[in-house]
């Protein structure tokens, strides 16, 4: 009779479902990589994240991508993209970064590590500045989109 009922309770637990799907990409939380890379300094914090772009902007040194409106927003996260890369993606997409990725959804490889931004002023560097948290794609294999308008 013990067999005959946990042979039973077996079977019933076994036809119950515990597995969940997800639909689309776990997102990363951006203050919790912004915490890690500032706990890690002046070192960083490598891994897989998936962010959205809302703005990007651009300098002599490259396009940034970042995942708030306003670049100085602490809770904000810039990808950084070197020249070599924005050309790559440039021909890859056969649009410019600086637009192509603002409302995408993208996959970064890389470092979230925490950089120290100066303010100017008559362009010359003053004793004030913040810290924005910076990852750098050095690689197009580095950066994918995962959702949004393609």
């Amino acid at each position: 009779m013990r067999f005959v009922l946990l042979g039973l309770i077996l079977v019933l637990c076994g036809c119950s479902s515990t597995s969940s799907t997800t639909t689309g990409p776990l997102y990363s939380d951006t203050m919790e990589v912004i915490r890690s890379a500032a706990a890690s300094a002046p070192k960083g914090v490598k891994g897989e994240y998936i962010l959205n772009v809302k703005a990007s902007g651009s300098d002599r040194s490259g396009i940034y991508l970042n995942t708030e409106l306003d670049y100085r927003d602490q809770r904000n996260i810039t990808v950084a993209l070197g020249p070599k890369v924005a050309l790559q993606l440039y021909k890859n997409y056969e649009q410019n970064p600086k637009t192509f990725f603002i409302g995408k959804s993208i996959k970064i490889n890389g470092e979230a590590k925490r950089a120290k931004i100066y303010f100017y002023s008559k362009g010359e560097r003053t004793e004030k500045y913040y810290y924005q948290t910076h990852i750098k794609v050095q690689d197009i294999s580095q950066i994918e989109v995962v959702a949004g308008q393609t």
